[in-house]
């Protein structure tokens, strides 16, 4: 059985180091959702703790949630489990950064938007193809615009298109491009390591609670999941998108 996440703790047990290790893809599943919520909580609560580090091993960080559990019968629960992730991956009460290199698809990038900060190498890729499926993606569509900017998050969700590190950061949504790993715990030690852990918690729970992010995850996400289990899974098109998916086709669009 592939083991789905790897923690370690590092600077004197003030990071922790959360890897994807779920092998070629990294996909986030339901499992690998309940395997990083495990890792998140088992040191939310000590006090010496100023960051997360969210990173997944190999080439690309994740291409995205499983297409499969996209099916209509299994998409409710699914999308339900999915959206009480990411409210806890919002609220978490330490910072988390994302460490992105390669792919970061679909539910991935969703799952990287709900960071508080995102670094990435230079042939990072984010965006959410979803609509490419006949699907669209709620988290994007909910809190995109907070952490990209309107315009950017409404060319993202409605054509699927993906943006590379260079756009990202122009919009202000990297805070760092990276060689490696070595240089955002520099990082660390110059902006996080001389503060206050309790400050920095006291900061980020203020941070979130202001910029309507917790808010978007609550109201706006229940409207994007409503309109999708009641409007988009009895469709054809989004029924017929993953299944040419998953069988490796063209999809026979109907409009309907």
């Amino acid at each position: 059985m592939t083991r789905l996440v790897r923690t370690e703790m590092l600077e004197d047990g003030r990071v922790q180091r959360v890897l994807l290790t779920g092998g070629k893809g990294n996909i986030f599943s339901t499992a690998m959702m309940a395997a990083v919520t495990a890792a998140l909580d088992e040191h939310k609560d000590d006090p010496k703790l100023k960051l997360v580090v969210l990173e997944g091993e190999g080439a690309h960080f994740s291409f995205g949630a499983s297409v499969e559990e996209h099916k209509k019968e299994a998409a409710p629960g699914m999308l339900s489990a999915f959206h009480r992730f990411i409210r806890a991956l919002a609220a978490h009460p330490v910072p988390v950064a994302a460490l992105v290199r390669g792919q970061c698809l679909g539910g991935a990038f969703e799952v990287v938007c709900a960071c508080h900060f995102v670094f990435c190498t230079a042939d990072a890729k984010f965006g959410c193809p979803e609509v490419k499926l006949g699907v669209f993606p709620p988290v994007l569509a909910a809190i995109g615009s907070l952490r990209l900017g309107h315009a950017l998050n409404e060319r993202l969700v409605i054509t699927g298109a993906t943006i590379g590190a260079d756009e990202a950061q122009r919009c202000g949504f990297i805070s760092k491009i990276v060689v490696d790993e070595a240089e955002l715990f520099a990082w660390y030690r110059e902006q996080l390591a001389p503060l206050s852990a309790f400050a920095v918690r006291q900061a980020t729970k203020v941070a979130r609670r202001a910029s309507g992010m917790l808010h978007a995850l609550e109201g706006a996400l229940d409207v994007a999941e409503r309109q999708y289990v009641e409007e988009l899974l009895p469709s054809h098109d989004a029924n017929e998108g993953i299944a040419s998916f998953l069988e490796r086709r063209k999809p026979a669009w109907e409009d309907r």
